[in-house]
């Protein structure tokens, strides 16, 4: 018999978003060997899904300066997971407004594929939804992420969030994308999700960012008021402040069998020392300045890329509040 205050949630299923979010950092540009590592770490470790890169289209980005990760055509995905012959589901995330979904988002069966993640802010819904049901009808499980709901009035959220509850999309995700939300918050935007959601047979997850140091504690938080849904990166890998860690929340779900924390310990161990050395990220100072404004993190991360304005703090802190009072 479980202790009163075992931790397992059995409903809880995790994804891993290191290389999709991670590739935010390096232009998707990771070794094959790299992203076969996390895949196997995603393996052993027990993990649900893990999204492996964007499902974006070469008319809105270079393929010279973007790696494979950011289109992940089938030759690529097969070269390095084969068929997948694992428990684990592999997804993808397609941008509304950067992807050719009609053509690039191959029926189900021809994939290696188990998902889609549509992303997009809130005038996009209309895009969103069609995104939503095209890869439902092409046979894969979708989830939408809206994006940046921290800036999106009360009215719109609703209204965006009825539309959305209705679709065929089987998740629908809090996305703090600008790492501005404390728990009070999160607690209050799961129960909203969660009431659309609960109306329309729908699952309630969270995409959390550290701005603020609290992607950890706002998904513990998520699941407190029923989200199953909780995304994570290994070493926290994402663009700017960075994701949940992923060690952290295996470590929470600790009771939960199906979880082998040591498997991420290995990965740190034998990838991440040495990514350390050549990415950057993590919440430094100008992070927590964007997230405690409410903004998107584009501004801190051109200033920690500048020997002129990186550790500039005061200067910086100056800067985003005078922009935001514009």
């Amino acid at each position: 018999m479980n202790a009163p205050w075992s931790i397992s949630r059995p409903n809880v299923k995790v994804l891993d978003c290191t290389i999709r979010d991670g590739g935010l950092v390096n232009n998707h540009r990771f070794s094959d060997k790299f992203v076969r590592a996390v895949y196997d770490t995603c393996v052993a470790a027990g993990v649900d899904y893990m999204e492996i890169g964007y499902k974006n289209s070469d008319k809105f980005f270079s393929r010279e300066e973007m790696g494979p990760w950011k289109f992940c055509n089938e030759e690529d995905l097969r070269r390095v997971v084969g068929d997948n012959p694992s428990k684990l589901k592999l997804a993808c995330m397609a941008d509304a407004g950067k992807s050719n979904w009609k053509h690039d988002i191959i029926p189900a069966s021809e994939s290696v594929l188990d998902m889609i993640r549509v992303a997009f802010y809130d005038y996009q819904i209309d895009e969103a939804l069609e995104m939503i049901q095209d890869a439902s009808e092409k046979g894969y499980e979708v989830s939408a992420n809206m994006m940046a709901i921290s800036v999106v009035d009360e009215i719109t959220l609703d209204k965006c969030l009825e539309r959305v509850a209705a679709s065929a999309a089987s998740t629908i995700v809090v996305v703090d994308s600008y790492g501005y939300l404390i728990t009070e918050q999160t607690e209050y935007l799961i129960k909203k999700y969660m009431n659309f959601a609960s109306k329309n047979n729908k699952e309630v997850g969270i995409h959390a960012h550290n701005n603020q140091q609290l992607a950890f504690a706002n998904t513990i938080e998520s699941m407190r008021h029923g989200a199953t849904r909780v995304d994570a990166t290994i070493s926290g890998l994402g663009r700017g402040a960075g994701n949940c860690p992923m060690e952290l929340l295996l470590a929470f779900l600790k009771d939960n069998p199906k979880y082998n924390l040591r498997s991420i310990y290995e990965c740190l161990e034998n990838e991440f020392i040495t990514l350390r050395k050549e990415l950057e990220w993590g919440p430094y100072p100008e992070y927590m300045i964007t997230g405690f404004f409410n903004q998107h993190p584009r501004s801190a991360i051109k200033a920690r890329d500048s020997q002129e304005t990186k550790d500039h703090y005061t200067q910086f802190f100056d800067q985003i509040k005078a922009a935001g009072n514009k």
